[in-house]
């Protein structure tokens, strides 16, 4: 049975803002509505790697739990990017999005996305891993990117899927697709597994 089969007994929600997470899901085929959660994303800080998506998104989980309803499944999820053992979630500014860029050029560094799946009754959570190498950029590059595009919302000042990618990203390991913000193949075998 295919998974839009499954999911027709359960009101879909994915608690993002994210544009891209939301184009992602909408490949999936099945029907889903967007309900943001606010939270408080800080973390303990002897998480380390995936532990720190994976803590966030089982936070954004739980913001849901007293509101959920018997057939709802909700799909949290966060990234985070790992360069130098530092973390680089949503930059606060333009400046601090500099910063990020000039650190990830020239440089290999790993984009984590945890994802938790959550009914009134069980949860599952489960991360992706991608490695991505970037060339090194000029501060005219990084300078054009911060003006034409929008860092701000994205973790690690920077879109997989726009020009800085296009003309910065040397070789990319993994799933492009977890990079953007959702990893969707695992995120299939997750809920078929999960239903």
């Amino acid at each position: 049975m295919l998974l839009t089969e499954k999911l027709k007994n359960y009101n879909v929600i994915l608690a993002s803002a994210s544009p891209r997470r939301r184009e992602l899901l909408q490949g999936l085929e099945f029907d889903f509505t967007c309900k943001p959660v606010d939270i408080d994303e800080s973390y303990p800080p002897n998480l380390e790697g995936a532990q720190i998506p994976l803590y966030i998104a089982d936070k954004k989980a739980d913001a849901y739990l007293p509101e959920m309803k018997d057939n709802d499944l909700v799909i949290t999820a966060d990234t985070v990017v790992i360069a130098d053992d530092f973390v680089l979630g949503k930059p606060a500014d333009l400046d601090e999005a500099r910063k990020m860029l000039q650190l990830l050029s020239g440089h290999t560094h790993k984009v984590i996305t945890g994802i938790c799946l959550t009914t009134k009754s069980k949860r599952r959570s489960f991360h992706s891993m991608s490695e991505v190498t970037f060339t090194e950029l000029s501060e005219e590059e990084i300078n054009h990117y911060l003006q034409t595009y929008k860092p701000l919302d994205k973790a690690g000042a920077y879109g997989v899927q726009e020009w800085i990618g296009f003309i910065g990203i040397e070789k990319l390991v993994g799933s492009f697709y977890n990079v953007m913000g959702l990893p969707v193949h695992r995120l299939y075998r997750e809920l078929n597994a999960f239903l």
